[in-house]
């Protein structure tokens, strides 16, 4: 049984491709920009805005699933039309779909956000996200969508990057006090995208630790473990900055974790 992560080189996708690989799965991956020689899967280059090279990674290898972990960041064409090309793709080839979204969908008006919440994105990304969200509801009904937020682990994690820069002086900037999330340890995510890509579920999911923390908090959570000078890092409120983005969106993940055996732990615990 072929499981094909889209996005393979990247932080989570890395993780997927350890997870399915050592569960047994016949793994394939994918990168978008950097080869990958890791022997856990056979791997592909895949630019997800090319239309004709996803139909012929899918089609050639015809995978029972299909987890999109890529990025794109901003990149309209990448995350958007690319997110359901792929899907559109997976539903010709009757592939299990999971497509990974993110917290970045919602404004931050209401703070608590459950799956029934509707996207109101304020970021380029964010409204990239929310398409990708709607173009494959509607293509690809049986798909499964998963919301998640700030992904935590070691140091390839861009948080634990940041933090580690800040902490030694390498990095200007500040971690804000008063910008709220619920991150979650990359192992627990990928561990429930491959539990939710075996079964049945469809539509919005959300895939979030239970600890809503601000950023300076998950930093100072951080530099304890890592054995840095939490008092180093720097503060400050992100409402105070001209910088774009949401202040407080915290994901109300307890409908999904009801029906998964994979515990999605709080950032106190892991930490």
């Amino acid at each position: 049984m072929t499981v094909l992560i889209v996005g393979g080189s990247g932080f989570l996708g890395t993780e997927l491709v350890r997870q399915a690989s050592a569960a047994g799965h016949l793994t394939a991956a994918t990168f978008a920009t950097r080869p990958v020689s890791s022997p856990e899967a056979t791997w592909y280059d895949l630019d997800l805005r090319d239309g004709d090279r996803v139909e012929e990674v899918v089609s050639s290898l015809a995978p029972c699933m299909v987890i999109n972990a890529s990025s794109g960041s901003a990149d309209w064409a990448a995350t958007a039309e690319g997110s359901v090309r792929l899907a559109m793709t997976a539903a010709k080839h009757n592939c299990r779909l999971v497509h990974v979204s993110s917290d970045a969908v919602f404004s931050g008006t209401r703070a608590h956000y459950d799956e029934s919440c509707l996207p109101d994105p304020v970021t380029p990304y964010g409204a990239a996200k929310a398409a990708a969200e709607t173009g494959i509801r509607l293509l690809a009904p049986d798909a499964a969508i998963a919301r998640t937020s700030l992904i935590i682990g070691g140091i390839q994690s861009e948080h634990v990057r940041l933090v580690h820069d800040l902490a030694t002086d390498s990095r200007a900037g500040s971690l804000f006090t008063d910008d709220i999330r619920c991150p979650v340890h990359v192992g627990d995510l990928a561990a429930a995208l491959l539990e939710l890509a075996s079964t049945d579920a469809r539509g919005i999911h959300h895939l979030a630790g239970p600890d809503a923390v601000s950023r300076h908090a998950l930093g100072v959570l951080i530099a304890h473990r890592d054995g840095l000078d939490a008092s180093r890092l720097p503060k400050g409120l992100r409402a105070a900055t001209a910088l774009p983005g949401v202040l407080d969106v915290r994901l109300d993940s307890r409908a999904t974790q009801a029906k998964l055996r994979t515990r999605l732990r709080g950032v106190r615990e892991f930490l």
